[in-house]
């Protein structure tokens, strides 16, 4: 009976060694890069709120607004405490809505005193823009948020217009910083604090 070959050979241990332990350090490289894995999910992230965000928001964030429960709805809403209220002009506020059964944190801005459609006009020395907007979903009150966020940070003078009349709102600096606090303090929520 012939002796049997080893089947370990050094040469053999060799390859193996090498192998093992380039796979391990390929798994501990890569291992610092895992927020830069793909997401097959399918979910619309856009108004995602994580948990340590929520927690900063309704321990620390939420005691400068006023809290509206919703039970019909499932959600919360937040008015900023020092918004300007009017029993006669026209107000359109952003309110940060909180939606606990999908995890979400969504921007809905509240017009009051007057009736949809609106247009926004912002003026800024020879610079001249406008927004139509009407009452629209969760994306529109986003991207109207997005677009109102550079105009207040650059001091634009803003108006509403409704019912073929036109209101300056946000106009005085404690407005503006308001506004931008509700805007900082939104889009920390969805991670997205770099806005």
């Amino acid at each position: 009976m012939p002796a049997r070959d080893p089947v370990l050979t050094p040469e053999l241990i060799k390859i193996l060694k090498i192998f093992i332990f380039s796979s391990l350090g390929l798994v501990f490289i890569f291992s610092f890069f895992n927020s830069y894995r793909a997401d097959n999910t399918g979910l619309d992230r856009t108004f995602k709120a994580s948990d340590a965000e929520k927690l900063y928001f309704l321990n620390v964030r939420s005691i400068h607004y006023d809290r509206e429960v919703r039970r019909d709805a499932g959600m919360t809403l937040f008015r900023h405490g020092k918004r300007m209220q009017s029993d006669s002009f026209p107000t359109f506020d952003p309110v940060i809505v909180l939606n606990p059964v999908k995890d979400g944190a969504y921007i809905f801005f509240e017009l009051l005193n007057a009736e949809y459609p609106i247009s926004i006009h912002a003026y800024s020395g020879s610079d001249s823009q406008s927004i139509q907007f009407s009452i629209g979903n969760n994306q529109d009150h986003f991207r109207l948020m997005n677009q109102l966020k550079p105009w207040i940070e650059a001091n634009y003078q803003i108006e509403l217009r409704a019912e073929n009349q036109s209101f300056p709102i946000w106009s005085t600096e404690k407005e503006k910083e308001v506004f931008k606090t509700i805007a900082e303090d939104y889009f920390r929520l969805i991670n997205q604090a770099d806005n």
